[in-house]
């Protein structure tokens, strides 16, 4: 089983789909309660998490930032790529599959700088039996969009070799 995954670790305490029949269900307070990992690590706060969206906010802090004083590109393409790459793998363990990304096309739109509060949502444009495609996009505190994005992600069948292990399906692949 894969152990890392963009922005989340996956954690064996938390609940996988084959212990529960509704996939529309909010998975955001499991993945809030992940021990570490990227989102952790940025501070990203993930506030909704279905098969059909994923929300999460967080303030930008001097952790954010480029020499500039504004936020790093990364921290844009990111948030974009975890949260896409969240709601692929709800939607994914339905077919029994796990998703990694293949593609991440962000744009940035807008500066920020500390002290601004970012919300970014994600929502599929289409879901295949081999690829999903998501789009997100990260507003500022003044409802502006600062960065778009989407994300392009590979659906692999379980036992699938990927790093030299075997795939197996998990709440946050």
């Amino acid at each position: 089983m894969p152990s890392e995954a963009p922005g989340l670790r996956f954690c064996p305490g938390v609940a996988t789909l084959s212990a529960m029949s509704d996939t529309k269900r909010d998975f955001a307070a499991e993945i809030r309660e992940l021990p570490e990992g990227w989102v952790r690590a940025m501070g990203i706060e993930v506030t909704y998490a279905t098969e059909d969206e994923v929300r999460a906010e967080w303030t930008v802090e001097d952790r954010h930032l480029q020499a500039y004083g504004i936020v790093h590109g990364g921290v844009h393409c990111g948030a974009i790529e975890t949260l896409c790459s969240i709601g692929a793998a709800i939607w994914g363990w339905q077919h029994e599959r796990g998703v990694v990304g293949l593609e991440n096309h962000t744009s940035f739109l807008r500066a920020v700088r500390a002290g601004t509060r970012l919300r970014a949502v994600a929502t599929p444009v289409q879901r295949g039996k081999r690829t999903q495609v998501w789009r997100s996009e990260i507003r500022d505190d003044e409802d502006r969009v600062v960065a778009s994005g989407q994300v392009r992600l590979l659906c692999l069948e379980q036992g699938a070799a990927l790093g030299g292990q075997g795939l197996q399906p998990t709440p946050f692949s």
